[in-house]
C-alpha cells in the first residue's frame, strides 16, 4: 500500500483548521493522550463493536455526535449495507490518540473475521475524529487511515450467496451473476487442494464490486491499471494463522466478458494464491507465485500450449526466445499488455517444466522452499539446489529449450 504522503509547507496553528490539522501542526500538536482518554475512547469503540456484531443500529449510532448529521447519515447506510454479511468478529484496536482539550484524533485498526470463512481477521487502517461531552467522547468524523482502501459495505447494500465452499458478496449484481460466480468458486477449491498438498483453509470470499472504478477503490488504486485484469487477490504474506484475510476481487467488467473456461481459469488461478499465501513471502519471485497459480489453473484441463501461451508463441516462432526468466517488473499492470502476457505465459511454462522434468511434488516442495527464505537473494538459488539439484544458469538454459519445444512447433 502507498504510505502518506506529506507536503512540505508548514501548517501554522490557526483558527478555521480541521482538528487533524491542528493536532499535527508544527509547534502545536499536544502530547499523547493520556491513558484515561485512550480508555474512554475504547470504551466508545467497544461499544460500537457490539452494536455491530447485535446488529442494533441504534446503540451503532450512540456512538456518534449528535450533531454530525452527514456522519450519522452515512453511517447509518453502511450499518444497514453490513447486515446480511455473517460476522464472526468486529473489533477496533486503538492505537495513538493526540488530544487537545475536549476533541482528539484516534489511529484505529478494524478487524473483522466472516463466520466459517476467515481463519484470520482482515484488518482495516481507521482514522477517527472525536468530541468529549460530559465524560463521554464521541465520533465526530471517520476516514480511511493511512493505506486505507474503501470497504464493499460503504459502496452499497451488500448481496450475500453462499456456496458449497465459497462465498460471494457483491453491491449492484444481478443475484444470477452472483449464483454462478460462487458455482465456479466452488469448482475451483477443490482443483487448487489436488494441486497444493499444504494445509489450507478450502474456502475462499470472493467480492464482487458494481465496476471498476468501485473495484479500483476497494484496492485503494487507479482503477485504470486494472482494466484488462479479471480479478485479483488481496493479502498479505505471512505465516498461517497470522496474515491477515485473503479477498478475491472479481472485475465486473473484464470478468463478464470470458467464457465459462476464463472464467474457471481465473477463478482456479486467484484461489491458488489464497491458499499458497502461507508459504509465499518476499523470497518469492513473480514468475514462481503467478507462473504456479496459472499452472494449477490450467493443470488437467488439457488446454494447448499455443492457447495458453500465445504471445510467447508468437516470439518463440519469430526467434525471439527470452534470454532470463521474467522479472518483477514484467509483471506490472500499467505496463505494456504483450510483455505482461508473456511474463504470464512463462512463468507457467518454467512452472510446467518443473512439474514435467522434476515431479509435482517436487514443484510444489520448490515453491515452499523459496518461500521459506526472508530474502530475495539466495533463496531461489537455494531451494533450486536442495530441491531441483540444480543451478538458476542451468534451468534458465533448460527453460529456454523447453520454450521452443512447446511453442516452437
Amino acid at each position: 500500500m502507498a504510505g502518506q504522503r506529506r507536503t512540505a509547507a508548514a501548517i501554522r496553528c490557526a483558527a478555521g483548521l480541521g482538528l487533524a490539522a491542528a493536532l499535527l501542526a508544527s509547534g502545536c500538536a499536544s502530547p499523547k493522550a493520556s491513558d484515561t482518554t485512550a480508555r474512554d475512547i475504547r470504551r466508545t469503540l467497544d461499544g460500537r463493536a457490539a452494536a455491530v456484531l447485535g446488529h442494533d443500529r441504534s446503540a451503532y449510532l450512540a456512538a456518534l455526535a449528535p450533531e454530525a448529521a452527514k456522519l450519522r447519515a452515512t453511517q447509518s447506510r453502511e450499518f444497514q449495507n453490513l447486515a446480511d454479511i455473517p460476522l464472526e468478529s468486529w473489533e477496533y484496536r486503538l492505537g495513538d490518540v493526540r488530544r487537545q482539550g475536549k476533541r482528539a484524533v484516534a489511529q484505529a485498526e478494524l478487524r473483522y473475521r466472516i463466520a466459517g470463512y476467515d481463519t484470520a481477521p482482515v484488518t482495516v487502517s481507521r482514522t477517527l475524529e472525536l468530541g468529549e461531552r460530559d465524560g463521554r467522547w464521541y465520533v465526530t468524523a471517520e476516514r480511511a487511515g493511512r493505506g486505507g482502501a474503501q470497504q464493499l459495505w460503504q459502496q452499497g447494500d451488500v448481496q450475500v450467496v453462499r456456496g458449497g465452499r465459497s462465498l460471494v458478496l457483491g453491491v449492484g449484481q444481478d443475484p444470477v451473476r452472483l449464483r454462478a460466480l460462487a458455482a465456479t468458486a466452488d469448482r475451483a477449491v477443490p482443483a487448487v487442494s489436488d494441486a497444493w498438498p499444504s494445509k489450507w483453509a478450502g474456502r475462499v470470499v470472493v467480492l464482487a464490486p458494481a465496476s471498476l472504478d468501485a473495484m479500483g477503490a476497494l484496492l485503494g488504486a487507479a482503477a485504470a491499471g486494472y482494466r484488462g485484469i479479471a480479478a485479483v487477490t488481496t493479502g498479505e504474506t505471512g505465516a498461517p494463522g497470522t496474515a491477515p484475510a485473503d479477498r478475491v476481487i472479481v472485475n465486473p467488467q473484464a470478468y463478464a466478458v470470458l467464457g465459462a473456461f476464463g472464467q474457471d481459469t481465473v477463478l482456479t488461478h486467484e484461489t491458488t494464491h489464497v491458499a499458497t499465501r502461507a508459504h509465499t513471502s518476499a523470497a518469492t519471485p513473480m514468475w514462481l507465485s503467478e507462473g504456479f497459480a496459472d499452472w494449477v489453473a490450467y493443470r488437467g484441463t488439457g488446454s494447448t500450449a499455443g492457447r495458453i501461451a500465445p504471445e510467447l508463441q508468437r516470439a518463440v516462432r519469430l526467434g525471439d526466445v527470452p534470454a532470463t526468466l521474467p522479472d518483477d517488473k514484467d509483471f506490472g499492470f500499467a505496463g505494456d499488455a504483450g510483455r505482461l502476457a508473456r511474463a504470464y505465459e512463462g512463468g507457467w511454462l518454467a512452472c510446467e517444466l518443473i512439474a514435467a522434468r522434476w515431479g509435482e511434488e517436487r514443484l510444489t516442495g520448490f515453491y515452499r522452499a523459496v518461500g521459506e527464505g526472508k530474502h530475495r537473494a539466495g533463496a531461489v538459488e537455494k531451494a533450486m539446489s536442495d530441491v531441483l539439484g540444480t543451478t538458476p544458469e542451468e534451468f534458465t538454459m533448460r527453460w529456454r529449450e523447453y520454450l521452443r519445444e512447446r511453442l516452437g512447433g
